[in-house]
C-alpha cells in the first residue's frame, strides 16, 4: 500500500456470520463513501484476514487468520480528522449505526504515524 498520508487509522472488527453479507455491502456502499467525504480522509482500503503458512527459522508454520478478521485502513492527514464534526456525522450516517454496528464485536482501533523521513 503506497503511503499518501502521514497517519493511518486501522480499525479491525469481527461480525456475526449471519450479518456478514450486509456488513460488507453497507461498508462498501455507504460507510466508506461517507468517510471519504470527510476532509482529511485521503483513502480507505478494506482487508479480510486469511490463514497462511509462514517459513521461519527453516520451518513452515501454519498461521491462523487474525482476530478480528476484518480490517479497514484509513489514510488521514492528521489525527484531528477523527475529532471533526464531519467525522462524527459520517460514522453515524446511513445504515451503519443501526444495522451493522450492533452485530460487530472485538473492535480494535490503532493509529500509526509514518516513520518515513519528511
Amino acid at each position: 500500500m503506497p503511503e499518501t498520508s502521514s497517519y493511518i487509522l486501522i480499525a479491525s472488527v469481527d461480525v456475526d456470520a449471519q450479518h456478514e453479507d450486509l456488513f460488507n455491502e453497507i461498508y462498501d456502499t455507504e460507510h466508506i463513501p461517507h468517510l471519504l467525504a470527510v476532509p482529511g480522509v485521503l483513502n480507505v482500503t478494506r482487508w479480510k484476514g486469511q490463514p497462511f503458512d509462514l517459513c521461519i527459522g527453516g520451518e513452515v508454520k501454519p498461521m491462523s487468520a487474525p482476530a478480528p478478521v476484518y480490517t479497514a485502513i484509513y489514510e488521514l492527514d492528521s489525527p484531528d480528522v477523527m475529532h471533526s464534526k464531519e467525522w462524527a456525522e459520517a460514522v453515524e450516517k446511513g445504515r451503519w449505526a443501526s444495522e451493522v454496528r450492533p452485530f460487530t464485536r472485538n473492535r480494535v482501533h490503532a493509529l500509526y504515524k509514518s516513520n518515513a523521513p519528511a
